[in-house]
């Protein structure tokens, strides 16, 4: 076993596809202990009964669509009329819109591609340091992660077999947490030569109002119709989607109907990706289950630690480190089910471990050498990945506090949870 380990292993550091790693290892798991191999089949077939499945593809399309709209482009306008007339305020800017538009396409690789090309030059035509326009806009990709209706929070309540509502609720203080502790930093550094952006204007904020009256709706279109109890989660991707389909294709106009399967192609080979992971992990999780893996792992982990503040931070380290080394979805299915039994017996709530656990992902993203935010951060900007290390480095530190202020105070995940 710990020969096939070692083979799937390099692999796996070589480039073998995920999903055919961790369908070898199970397969053989299987194989080693007499269990039909058609046991794997009907496990991967049993994805099609996970509660909140449709909301994934239906979240992710509509994330597309708006990234390939001018929906980018008045999301700046519209955070730089609200922000615009602070001292600093681009930067605040950017933060927010980073936000906001990660959290509907529940990757922050797009946001960097996407917002990039619009904030970057603008950061420095206002006269922002290079070096800290390169860190605020790398950094910022991953903010939305914690918000609703973020792709990883869902999929965390459903491999975790967690109500994807309280997710939601439990997501904004923490979120926004990470978002005034950048901000702060980022007024901070910029505090003796940051003029505002523009003064504030109630005609120039209505127009923008106006211009994105159909966009602003969208937050309360899937919040209001999830917590007044009038949509259930995957009909509020249902809605956001159709809602996104009809502005951006039928009242703007910015994509035309020929453009459409483009995009549904672009969309689902994320989804695709996601689902066959997922898929084969459910029988890998299974076996692991059945052959007394975690309770093995709780044993090992219990010789380690003594208390729920040394597991935090063990779980910590992991976590960073496993964010640096792959990307959140697979991490998700991979890690979840083995560290949920063993919080359990730590008294760390669920909740506040899936809180815990995609902040700590969030902050891989730009974890040196290989946080993926990074690269694509050097390949759009055009920028040595030395140079982008040592742009995000402050970035990191700020978000690293938090993440920690985060972990061990977990009243800032429930308190929402717990509110009636």
């Amino acid at each position: 076993m710990i020969l096939v380990s070692i083979i799937l292993l390099l692999l796996a550091i070589l480039g073998a596809p995920l999903f055919a790693v961790i369908a070898t290892s199970a397969m053989f798991g299987f194989h080693r202990d007499d269990t039909d191999l058609m046991n794997m089949a009907l496990e991967i077939q049993s994805i099609a009964d996970l509660p909140f499945l449709a909301a994934i593809p239906l979240f992710t399309f509509a994330g597309y669509v708006l990234s390939e709209s001018d929906a980018p482009k008045r999301l700046v306008r519209l955070t730089g009329a609200m922000l615009g007339w602070l001292p600093g305020g681009l930067a605040l800017v950017a933060l927010a819109a980073c936000a906001f538009f990660t959290a509907f396409t529940g990757a922050s690789g797009v946001t960097i591609i996407a917002l990039g090309a619009i904030l970057y030059p603008a950061l420095k035509h206002d006269g922002y340091p290079d070096k800290f326009n390169l860190g605020l806009v790398t950094s910022s990709g991953s903010l939305g992660l914690l918000f609703a209706p973020s792709l990883p929070l869902i999929l965390y309540g459903v491999i975790a077999e967690v109500s994807i509502d309280s997710l939601f609720l439990a997501g904004i203080l923490p979120g926004m947490v990470m978002l005034a502790m950048l901000s702060v930093w980022s007024l901070w550094v910029n505090r003796d030569n940051r003029k505002p952006l523009s003064s504030f204007s109630w005609r120039a904020t209505a127009a923008v109002l106006r211009e994105s009256i159909w966009e602003i709706p969208l937050p309360f279109v899937v919040l209001g119709g999830i917590y007044s109890g009038f949509l259930a989660v995957s009909e509020a991707a249902a809605v956001t989607a159709l809602y996104v389909l009809i502005v951006e294709v039928v009242i703007h106009r910015e994509i035309r109907l020929s453009e459409l399967p483009q995009i549904m192609r672009a969309s689902m080979l994320l989804v695709g990706g996601i689902l066959i992971i997922l898929g084969v992990s459910l029988a890998s999780t299974n076996y692991m289950i059945s052959a007394g893996i975690p309770q093995m792992l709780l044993e090992y982990v219990a010789s380690l630690v003594s208390s729920p503040v040394s597991f935090l931070i063990l779980l910590l380290v992991f976590l960073l480190v496993l964010g640096a080394i792959l990307d959140i979805f697979s991490a998700i299915v991979l890690v979840v089910p083995l560290i949920l039994p063993i919080a359990a017996e730590y008294g760390v709530h669920e909740v506040h471990l899936g809180i815990v656990f995609l902040a700590a992902m969030q902050l891989g993203y730009m974890t040196p050498p290989v946080g993926l935010n990074l690269f694509i951060a050097s390949y759009r900007f055009e920028k040595p990945i030395m140079h982008v290390y040592s742009a995000t480095f402050p970035f990191l530190i700020i978000l690293m506090l938090s993440v920690i202020l985060i972990t061990f105070w977990p009243a800032l995940s429930l308190w929402l949870v717990a509110s009636p």
